[in-house]
């Protein structure tokens, strides 16, 4: 199999596996970590609004979820249940992610998530693809690795 050159940065699948390792579970339990921190978030905010946010609470867990997803992704170019599993997000060119690429990336995830079709094929690419990227990483030319020892 030839190396994909495209993504010069980021760790080669194939003689730097060990970078993509459990990858696809690791990103599914961050999911579960992240998504009990955003329900408990949008609790915690809920007296805020003084409940009225309970009209329209899908839409007031979606938007703490994205300012949450797209606040730490900026910071540590990761959620904070990707920090418990030791992983992150890099550029095609190997750099943690700045706000832009935090906020395009969640964008891109709430949107996929938001249908059917596009979370099926982005679980299916994360399986199986050599670098586990999801279809947002697909287009953004980005990846979750697991996090260089410094």
């Amino acid at each position: 199999m030839m190396y994909d050159h495209s993504h010069p940065g980021l760790p080669d699948p194939f003689t730097q596996a060990e970078f993509y390792a459990d990858v696809p579970l690791k990103r599914l339990l961050a999911w579960v970590v992240d998504t009990i921190l955003i329900l408990l978030l949008a609790i915690l905010f809920l007296p805020f609004t003084a409940f009225t946010a309970l009209f329209f609470f899908p839409l007031f867990y979606v938007t703490i979820g994205f300012v949450y997803r797209a606040a730490s992704i900026t910071r540590w170019s990761a959620t904070p249940g990707m920090l418990l599993f030791a992983i992150e997000l890099r550029t095609s060119e190997g750099d943690r992610f700045d706000t832009p690429y935090a906020v395009l990336h969640t964008l891109g995830y709430t949107v996929s998530l938001s249908f059917v079709l596009p979370q099926v094929v982005s679980v299916f690419l994360m399986l199986t693809t050599p670098r586990a990227q999801g279809l947002t990483d697909l287009v953004l030319q980005t990846a979750a690795i697991n996090r260089p020892r410094s």
